[in-house]
């Protein structure tokens, strides 16, 4: 099987906010490649990834970026798969520099953005775009949300057992 999702990060230093998507990319058992790359400093890899990332099997890319973080813009200019971009938290303006950069792309050239530093919806967005037309990735896409709730049903029963001790205590206290 070819690797499904492109992962283009502007600098090593991303590497610790991409973690968490590549981990929930192996938990939905989808194959990634990762590369580095720079729109500024190598604008000629980045048109050339872009441009054979169909042909090589992917079906999506995932770019992120910090600071001007045209990276994602560039890649979306060479390429019809899907760019998903995640700006990266750096800088003085701790990434919101990044956010403009990613979302605010003229009409024809879009780029799919997630918050600062949010890779897991980078990998979720990626997942449901590939589970259009895999039914293993849908599935487990369905099992991923029913966890969510899950975990929101725990933790309404948690505040629940809280409040519940929280006015045994008070009305011990005025006894």
């Amino acid at each position: 099987m070819s690797h499904q999702v492109l992962i283009v990060m502007g600098s090593d230093s991303d590497y610790p906010v991409l973690t968490p998507c590549l981990d929930l990319l192996d938990t939905f058992d989808i194959q990634y490649q990762v590369r580095i790359c720079s729109a500024h400093r190598s604008p000629q890899m980045a048109a050339d990834l872009a441009v054979q990332a169909e042909s090589a099997g992917f079906s999506v890319i995932i770019a992120a970026a910090g600071l001007a973080a045209h990276l994602p813009g560039v890649l979306a200019a060479w390429t019809t798969l899907p760019v998903i971009g995640v700006p990266i938290e750096s800088g003085p303006l701790a990434g919101q520099d990044a956010l403009y950069a990613v979302v605010q792309m003229p009409p024809g050239v879009p780029v799919a953005t997630v918050g600062i530093n949010g890779s897991v919806n980078a990998a979720i967005l990626a997942a449901q775009i590939i589970g259009v037309h895999h039914d293993d990735i849908r599935r487990q896409l369905h099992q991923y949300k029913a966890t969510l709730r899950q975990s929101v049903s725990d933790r309404q029963k948690k505040i629940d057992q809280i409040l519940n001790d929280r006015q045994v205590k008070t009305k011990q206290s005025l006894s």
